[in-house]
């Protein structure tokens, strides 16, 4: 185990964040486990300790279905937080079997593949339209103009929210995703709490109005999910719509500007993409694992466990490297090189084991659509300025992403 100090690790660090990766590169040389003092966690850099980590029952997202705080050694949020955390804590992200298992369940009854098949169409449309009017100006910012719009409008068309309603719904989630960055201040957490607040107050008269006029929309489904007498709480409905938005659009904005900018940075792979749009598919897989959109996954030790001869004791927290992980040269051949044609590529981007993203097929294709439509509508599409990094670690993305066309 090394000591963290004296490595290039260092989450606030602009520069460690424009470029985590040769930092994450000496982590895996030190080690495979390291204590960080700062944030109180145990890092894990390797692929194969993350995957594992990913399906060990000793760990949870959650420790409150077998200890108390106190008894888990650990202080309760502030009061003041109730609302942000009544909201996190009914999401099946955050929680454990059986309660996770019931609820990914039901949702599964309505989140079902013929739920995102039916959605091809929307998103392509959408994608279309998007890329074809940022061609006509000539440009504009990719991450204002396609990678937000997209995502928001397909969850809120799959949740059945109106066009008129959907304004918040971006501000509300970034709010909330706040929350899940390193140490996060009084003012991140005061402004989660509020659009815990109005979020969950929103979904609450959705919920009574598709109650009596239910529609083909996820929000009626999952009122009408049932098994062997099983049904979602209005708590659990609220969390579940507020999950699928806020990880969905997080991932998909995210791996979207994330990716062109990797594109604009590697010219030759993108005049490959560019002369073969059959590339899509394993382009996407590939530019996941290049600039990963969430690049650190926490869980709770609820057993001790054993990492490289180190003991993890109960009650600690582990933080695993997803970028890290998907630069593991151990698995990834040439890791720090762009390769749109990688085939072996069991990156874990959409995590692993019982909390697997249940939105990966429908983040899938609505990166591939807004791909292709960019390909295919803005095909001479370059970088106008280069962008500004957001000051966030755990879900990484950039301020914006300047483009022209023509």
């Amino acid at each position: 185990m090394a000591a963290v100090s004296d490595l290039a690790f260092d989450p606030w660090d602009p520069a460690f964040l424009a470029d985590p990766y040769p930092a994450y590169a000496e982590l895996r040389a030190r080690g495979r486990v390291h204590y960080y003092e700062p944030t109180n966690q145990w890092l894990v850099p390797h692929h194969a300790d993350v995957s594992a980590l990913l399906r060990d029952r000793r760990l949870g997202r959650t420790y409150q279905h077998r200890f108390t705080h106190e008894e888990f050694g650990r202080t309760a949020p502030p009061p003041e937080q109730e609302p942000f955390h009544t909201l996190n804590d009914h999401g099946m992200l955050d929680l454990e079997p059986p309660d996770h298992t019931r609820i990914r369940r039901l949702v599964s009854k309505a989140f079902t593949p013929r739920t995102v098949e039916r959605l091809k169409p929307y998103v392509r449309g959408l994608a279309d339209e998007l890329a074809s009017a940022l061609a006509e100006a000539g440009g504009g910012d990719l991450l204002k103009d396609v990678a937000e719009p997209l995502p928001v409008a397909v969850i809120a068309e799959m949740l059945g929210i109106p066009e008129s309603d959907r304004a918040p719904l971006r501000p509300w989630s970034a709010d909330i995703c706040g929350m899940y960055e390193l140490n996060p201040s009084g003012e991140t957490a005061a402004k989660a709490v509020r659009a815990s607040v109005e979020f969950s107050d929103y979904l609450r008269e959705l919920i009574a109005a598709r109650r009596k006029e239910p529609g083909e929309d996820l929000v009626s489904g999952l009122i009408a999910a049932h098994d062997e007498g099983d049904r979602l709480t209005e708590q659990e409905m609220i969390s579940t719509c507020v999950l699928l938005l806020n990880a969905g659009h997080e991932a998909t904005v995210n791996s979207t500007v994330n990716g062109w900018y990797a594109l604009f940075r590697n010219p030759s792979q993108l005049e490959l993409l560019r002369a073969d749009h059959t590339l899509i598919p394993s382009a996407v897989e590939e530019l996941m694992r290049y600039d990963t959109p969430l690049q650190l996954f926490e869980r709770w030790v609820l057993d001790e466990i054993e990492i490289a001869g180190t003991t993890i004791p109960r009650g600690a927290e582990i933080a695993m490297l997803f970028g890290s992980a998907n630069h593991d040269p151990a698995v990834f051949e040439n890791p720090s090189a762009l390769d749109l044609t990688r085939q072996d590529n069991p990156h874990i981007s959409f995590s692993a084991g019982i909390h697997y993203c249940i939105g990966a097929p429908l983040a899938r294709i609505e990166l591939a659509a807004s791909m292709g439509a960019l390909l295919e509508r803005a095909p001479t599409l370059r970088l106008a300025a280069e962008p500004e990094r957001k000051p966030n670690f755990v879900i990484r993305g950039l301020e914006g992403l300047a483009v022209e066309v023509g």
